[in-house]
């Protein structure tokens, strides 16, 4: 980690680099708490609210609808209000959610403020990783832009262990723990906590050089990019970014049409770089694991254990990715992930096709509980190896200036809406196709991805922003221009 650091910037700048990224990546920290928070909560809320099977995958996964329509609109409320401005909604907008789902007193009412939240996580994860992109140099910007990612993967360590401590201070997620409040409300109203710290570092980082280049502020610009940035000529930097953005317009679906189904290859490949992310079924294993263990034979306490135990799987395993991103490069980090993956949820497969029971009632004959234990846990580790940062990486980068506001709004609001479709989908086809045929599904994904990755996927490993044309789609085993 200490190396891949040193090269994100000159002497005596690195530290700048590492510490405003990490300030905008704690909004990837709320994507994770709120991925993860509702795995702790949802049989308690099930039970209080009298949910059936569709309402409770419906109140799991609509805050993913509000994300999609937050991460559709950041682009351009950036680029009206600021990089920083953004995050700042995006902060009060969990806050807000966090105290209204704690203190709901009905569906509807409780809906409203997870999509609330889901606005605001969407927002956040389209701005922290465009803002990294655009304050870090090309030489570390994999390693900085994966921060998005390791705090994702925190976020989700945090909210597990924490759901774990107040279910256990209270005897059950559904036990009263302080003031009259069950610990189910607890667990979504310590997200008060990460939001406001998010505010906090929002307003101690600088504008965007890009933004600040856009509204004629030249000086500023040049300031940033000496002392963040590591740029020896600040002044120059922000003249050469002066120039591609004069060739260039507000951006709008122009400026991503093509002829491939209306719209540019290159947008193409990030719409379906950002579903497959999803269509791998991460976020079954972080949204239902706890309910999933249980409903093979681990107690709820067990449950809540080896949830967390692979929250920190995932946590290590994106540190190692950050590590080799910038020296492998994005397109052999990810073919060995999906390679990785695809074994693992075949392995996953088998052990599910040998359960007895359905729905809540499932177990798993010796060795076979194991074995999907090993295999969930083996796909995480691929997963964060790869897909996991790779993907926010590459949409952050891998557009030229003209689409790339457009086109990673698309490519994030793409990933939010599989998102909804994997979470909504998994409990009813739990109950109505089993696991086993659930995990084939995500299994076939994901060597699918491994074909997407050798023929779609460019490399960009240490290209300038500037530099990316949108020419590199037709060679992705093109050597790229070094920064």
């Amino acid at each position: 980690m200490a190396q891949t650091v040193r090269e994100a910037g000159a002497p005596g700048r690195k530290g700048k680099a590492l510490g405003v990224s990490i300030a905008a990546a704690v909004g990837g920290f709320l994507f994770g708490f709120d991925s993860s928070v509702i795995n702790g909560a949802v049989n308690s809320l099930t039970d209080h609210f009298h949910l059936g099977s569709f309402l409770s995958g419906f109140v799991v996964s609509i805050a993913l609808l509000g994300c999609a329509v937050g991460a559709w609109y950041a682009g351009r409320l950036a680029d009206l209000w600021g990089r920083r401005n953004v995050m700042l909604l995006g902060s009060a907008m969990f806050i807000i959610s966090s105290v209204g789902s704690a203190l709901a007193f009905s569906v509807p009412d409780l809906l409203v403020w997870r999509v609330i939240g889901g606005l605001g996580i969407g927002i956040a994860s389209v701005i922290a990783p465009a803002y990294i992109s655009e304050v870090a140099p090309a030489s570390g910007r994999g390693a900085l832009g994966s921060l998005q990612q390791l705090a994702i993967t925190i976020g989700q360590l945090v909210v597990l262990s924490s759901n774990k401590g107040l279910a256990g201070a209270a005897g059950g997620a559904s036990e009263d723990l302080w003031w009259g409040l069950p610990a189910w409300r607890w667990m979504f109203l310590v997200g008060v906590i990460p939001a406001a710290v998010y505010g906090v570092l929002a307003l101690s980082i600088p504008e965007s050089p890009r933004y600040l280049v856009q509204k004629g502020r030249l000086d500023d610009a040049a300031g940033v990019l000496e002392r963040i940035s590591g740029e020896p000529d600040g002044a120059a930097k922000a003249d050469e970014i002066q120039r591609t953005l004069r060739k260039e317009h507000r951006t709008s679906f122009a400026d991503i049409r093509g002829a491939r189904f209306g719209l540019h290859p290159l947008v193409w490949v990030g719409i379906i770089m950002a579903a497959l992310q999803q269509l791998v079924g991460i976020n079954a294993i972080f949204y239902y694991s706890t309910t999933l263990w249980q409903s093979v034979g681990f107690s709820e306490s067990s449950s809540f254990t080896t949830s967390v135990i692979t929250a920190a799987i995932n946590v290590v395993m994106t540190v190692v990715a950050m590590l080799f991103i910038d020296r492998v490069g994005r397109r052999r980090l990810l073919t060995i992930g999906s390679v990785g993956m695809f074994l693992a949820l075949l392995l996953t497969a088998i052990a599910f096709s040998q359960q007895h029971g359905s729905g809540k009632s499932i177990s798993l004959p010796h060795p076979y509980g194991p074995l999907a234990l090993v295999g969930a846990n083996a796909f995480v580790v691929f997963f964060a190896l790869s897909w996991g940062p790779v993907m926010w990486v590459m949409l952050a980068e891998m557009f030229p200036n003209r689409m790339r506001a457009m086109a990673l709004a698309i490519g994030t609001a793409s990933n939010w809406i599989f998102n909804f479709i994997v979470t909504f989908a998994f409990e009813p086809a739990t109950r109505n196709v089993g696991l086993s045929w659930l995990y084939g599904a995500f299994a076939l994904f994901a060597f699918l991805s491994i074909w997407f990755v050798r023929f779609k996927i460019p490399e960009t490993k240490q290209k300038t922003l500037e530099s990316m044309t949108g020419d590199t789609y037709r060679r992705p085993d093109a050597t790229a221009p070094t920064a």
